[in-house]
Formats: C-alpha cells, structure tokens, sequence
C-alpha cells in the first residue's frame, strides 16, 4: 500500500508540474502564434510554393541557320519545363543575359545544320547553361540532351529511309512503376518534410527554453527545494512540450496535409504519433542539454540554431542520406531526425509498421535514454 500511495503522489506531482509548464506556455502568446503559424501556414506555403523540379526555365536562341530542322528542334523546348524567352543575333548578346541571370540556357544553331543533317554529316548544337542553381541548371542540361538525342536519331532514321519503319527495329524499352506517389506529386514531399523540419525545431527550443525560463526567473532553486526529483522537473517539460507538439502536428496533419495536399496515412496513425512523441522525447534532450549550459534564452536560442541547423541540413531531408560523404553519415548516426524520416515516409506513404521500422525506433530509443540521462547528470551538478 506503501509503494502504491508513493506511486499515486508521484503520478500527481508530475501532472501537476506538467499542467504548471502548460499553463506558462499559453502566457507566451508570441511563441504560440509561432508555433501555430509553422504548423499551419507555413506548411501551406512550404508545400504549394517549393519545387525543385525544373521549371519554365527561360531559353534564348541564336539561330544562325533558319531552316525547316532548326525550328523544329527549337519548338521541342516547351513548356513547363522551358520557357522561350526569345531570338537574339549575336551570341555575345546571349552571354550578357546569361550573366545577369535574365535567362538560364543560350542554345546555338550553327549555319548549315539543315543542310548536313539531309546529307547524313555530323553536326552538333551548343547549349550554354547558368548553372549557379546547379540542380536545375543540371536538370535543363539533362533534358536538352534527352531532346536532341531524340531529334538527331529521328532525323538520322528519315536520312536513312527508315522514318516509317520504326517499330520493326530492336529497342529497349522501360516499363517502369512509380510507387508510394504514383502522381509524383511533389508538394507531398516538400509539406512532409516541412513537418518534420518544424517538429524538429520545436522539439529542441520548447524544453530548453522552458527550463532556462526557469532559471532566469530564478524558480528552479524553488523547485529543486521542493519534494520533486530532477527527474521529475526535466520530464515535466518534456511531456508538456511533446503533448503541444503532437497537437500542432494534429494541425498540419488534418489542416494542411490531406485537405489540401491530400497526403495519404497508408500506415497506422496511431503508430506515427507514438513514434513522434518518441522523436520529441529523444531530441528534447539535446534541448535539455543546451539548457543546462546557457544562461538565458538568448544563449539557448544560439545554442538551438547550432544544434538544429546541422541537422536540418544533413539528416537526409532534402539530399539522399547515401548521397552524403562516409564521415558525415557516421556523425548523422546521432541525429533522431535521421531515424524519424525513415519512421514518417514509411508510415505515410508505405504503411509501414513496426516489423519494418524497429530499427529506426531502436536508434531513437537508445539516443534518447542517453541525452535524458546526460542531461539530468548536467542539472544535478549544475545545482550540487
């Protein structure tokens, strides 16, 4: 009976420091309308307004043949990929447009290409590209080359007398199948991973900053007099903070994602949310850490940026993880959000479950029990 009622008080104190920090996070009305905003219009704009797929990208000419064969290999740059953004005479005009980024490609047709096609010569055009945006600069110079290799062995085939006989000749053909986004409908990936960015955030400020609010105000020595264990103020934030969060995500979710994206949840919904309270569990704890060292929000907004922005940027959200050198994918193997795009993708869009997805939360789980345990080590001593 002893060790129930001791359960029973403990259970109690810990809600009640939970309601406590919930409570001071309604007074701060700035960092709500913030976290409000990131989870709602954010998301909208993030998903709607992001593309990194190549798009009217403005194409000059220099056509210095006018034949019937040059026109048609310029009328093949459509749209919505290419834009034609018109004929020049001189090259050099070209170049200055493409130095003051008024155009990303200048293709050139040399004299005589008519002419040396009908008569089977070899002959070639010159694409120049603006590749300060490398991925689509990339993109427009991979698409030319699909355009002219096409229209060469078209007309090599009609010099030939073969123009009609296609079909009779051997070729390989991709029979391909897009699965999880068979529309490939890209603002999918950008309003997840625009979620994911922003759970990350606010896993790590939330706690931190609450607990560092503690100590500017000086309550924490209140707190640490009072019959609560360190475990108890530390887990108190961190459970307030994950229940807020779970709850702008429950926003972004049913307000943004499958209203107006129509982002499917082919896994467990159930499942996702536990496994994000687990991912705001283990990442809070680089906030708790950074709490324990900073003196204020200031420096705790610092130290977030610095812990955050990394991860953010090399966790694999918007470059293939297996794309990235040796050494940093060793370094990422401590990121949670390394283990938790793995857990949201699978569960959305491939309704994976936990059979597929143990070791992602095995990471998380390992990850998280050591930053806590570290960080309560921190808090213990800071006050010892």
């Amino acid at each position: 009976m002893t060790a129930r009622r001791q359960a029973t008080t403990w259970g109690r104190r810990l809600a009640a420091l939970t309601w406590k920090e919930l409570l001071q996070l309604t007074r701060d009305l700035p960092l709500l309308l913030f976290l409000l905003y990131s989870f709602s219009l954010s998301v909208l704009v993030s998903g709607a307004g992001i593309t990194m797929q190549l798009t009217n990208a403005e194409l000059l000419v220099h056509d210095a043949d006018h034949s019937p064969s040059s026109r048609e290999l310029i009328h093949r740059f459509q749209p919505p990929y290419f834009a034609f953004a018109g004929e020049i005479r001189d090259p050099r005009e070209g170049l200055r447009h493409l130095d003051a980024g008024r155009a990303m490609l200048l293709l050139e047709i040399p004299p005589r290409f008519h002419e040396a096609l009908m008569s089977g010569e070899r002959t070639a055009v010159q694409l120049l590209v603006d590749t300060t945006n490398a991925p689509q600069g990339l993109s427009a110079a991979a698409y030319t080359v699909r355009i002219a290799g096409l229209f060469g062995a078209e007309r090599g085939l009609a010099s030939a007398g073969l123009s009609g006989a296609t079909a009779s000749l051997p070729m390989v053909t991709s029979a391909h199948r897009v699965w999880f986004n068979p529309t490939q409908d890209e603002r999918w990936f950008q309003s997840i991973a625009h979620v994911l960015r922003m759970t990350t955030i606010f896993a790590v400020l939330l706690p931190a900053a609450a607990l560092v609010r503690e100590k500017e105000r000086g309550t924490v020595e209140q707190l640490l007099v009072s019959p609560l264990s360190p475990f108890q103020i530390m887990f108190a934030k961190v459970l307030a903070m994950s229940g807020v969060i779970l709850l702008a995500l429950s926003l972004a979710l049913y307000g943004v994602l499958h209203p107006v994206f129509h982002v499917p949840m082919k896994g467990s919904t159930g499942l996702f949310f536990l496994l994000t309270a687990l991912h705001v569990f283990t990442t809070a704890g680089f906030g708790l850490v950074a709490a324990t060292l900073a003196k204020n929000q200031a420096q705790v907004g610092m130290m977030t940026l610095f812990v955050v922005g990394p991860m953010l940027l090399l966790s694999g959200i918007t470059s293939p993880y297996e794309s990235m050198p040796t050494w940093v994918q060793a370094i990422m193997t401590f990121s949670p959000l390394r283990y938790y795009i793995d857990i949201t993708y699978g569960v959305m869009l491939k309704g994976a479950g936990f059979p597929v997805l143990w070791k992602s939360v095995g990471a998380m789980l390992l990850l998280g029990g050591t930053l806590f345990g570290f960080g309560m080590w921190r808090f213990r001593r800071q006050f010892q």
